[in-house]
């Protein structure tokens, strides 16, 4: 199996990922997901995981942003747009990407944790890779306003330390 992991700034790369993200979120998708309604963040950067047969199958955004986490400001890493082609899920490769994300958060010094958010029929999935619930409150910004953030649920992962309780202020948009 081969595959390319490029790692790219996250407008320069969006035309690259859109018809990815597209393709498994569609617009016409019979189901709207519950977070349909989020406005989200722009990635900082995205991982894209492309094979030879297949082109790219997998994306990964990252984030970067200093957050509060009961009132003091940390800055931490964020995963988010998860997703693999449908027709080549199972394989590792979401796996892989995350990995790469992670590794990339942690080449930078400043971040003191990863934050994702992710849907009741990923959590296994997370949690079998060691992120951790966050079983605490997350807040954010929305076009009606500061809300507390409970559209989907958020997991945690260890950079040097992740808090699982309190209260994070991402100040800004979800990713």
């Amino acid at each position: 199996m081969s595959i390319e992991i490029d790692i790219l700034n996250g407008d320069a790369a969006w035309p690259m990922a859109q018809p990815l993200l597209s393709a498994v979120w569609g617009r016409d998708a019979a189901q709207k997901p519950s977070w349909s309604h989020v406005k989200w963040a722009h990635a900082d950067l995205r991982v894209l995981l492309e094979t030879p047969e297949d082109g790219l199958v997998c994306h990964v955004g990252i984030y970067f942003r200093t957050v509060t986490w009961n009132g003091q400001k940390v800055h931490i890493g964020g995963i988010g747009g998860v997703c693999t082609r449908e027709d080549r899920r199972g394989r590792g490769y979401a796996t892989i990407a995350i990995d790469a994300a992670v590794h990339t958060m942690r080449a930078n010094e400043a971040v003191r944790f990863a934050l994702l958010f992710c849907e009741p029929h990923n959590y296994a999935f997370y949690a079998a890779r060691s992120w951790l619930p966050f079983k605490g409150e997350v807040y954010c910004e929305q076009p009606e306003g500061w809300i507390r953030f409970d559209a989907m649920a958020p997991y945690v992962f260890n950079i040097v330390r992740a808090p699982t309780l309190g209260t994070i202020d991402l100040c800004g948009l979800p990713w």
